[in-house]
């Protein structure tokens, strides 16, 4: 059986921010027209951070742009959205997140059979140095790639 995966966002800055040392998949908890505005590529998620409260997990700063056709039924863009994960990753998440320097980001939203996904990364910041040799990586593949190209 296939999963049908249709991406919706992608969150390019988070890895390159911070060191992902383990990914989550969970659930959104979202209102009607919502999920409407996501199917049309109107959210961001660029700003947003998940925490955990009262042993639930929450998304912060996420933004579902308001639904044209959705009149007085339209949402606050800017809500805090529940997450569905199981009680274990919960656990785990709630060990990690009590170290110094981890935090909970949002790497890409999508949608697998119908239902809207949200890929969490636990992150540790990188600091100026390390971002600048991650820049200096991808330069030297990209330059040793069209060494090769041109060889080939």
């Amino acid at each position: 059986m296939s999963d049908n995966i249709i991406e919706i966002i992608r969150n390019k800055k988070a890895r390159f921010e911070y060191e992902i040392l383990d990914t989550f998949e969970a659930g959104v908890v979202l209102r009607g027209t919502e999920v409407k505005s996501i199917r049309q590529k109107k959210v961001n998620i660029q700003e947003s951070y998940a925490r955990i409260k009262d042993g639930e997990v929450y998304i912060v700063g996420m933004n579902v742009s308001a639904y044209e056709m959705g009149n007085r039924f339209n949402h606050d863009p800017l809500r805090e959205r529940k997450l569905l994960m199981h009680k274990h990753e919960i656990k785990k998440l709630i060990g990690k997140l009590n170290e110094k320097g981890y935090t909970l980001v949002p790497l890409r939203m999508y949608i697998k059979n119908g239902k809207v996904k949200i890929e969490l990364g636990l992150g540790k910041g990188k600091a100026v140095y390390d971002k600048k040799k991650s820049i200096q990586d991808r330069d030297m593949k990209r330059d040793m790639q069209r060494d090769i190209k041109k060889y080939v």
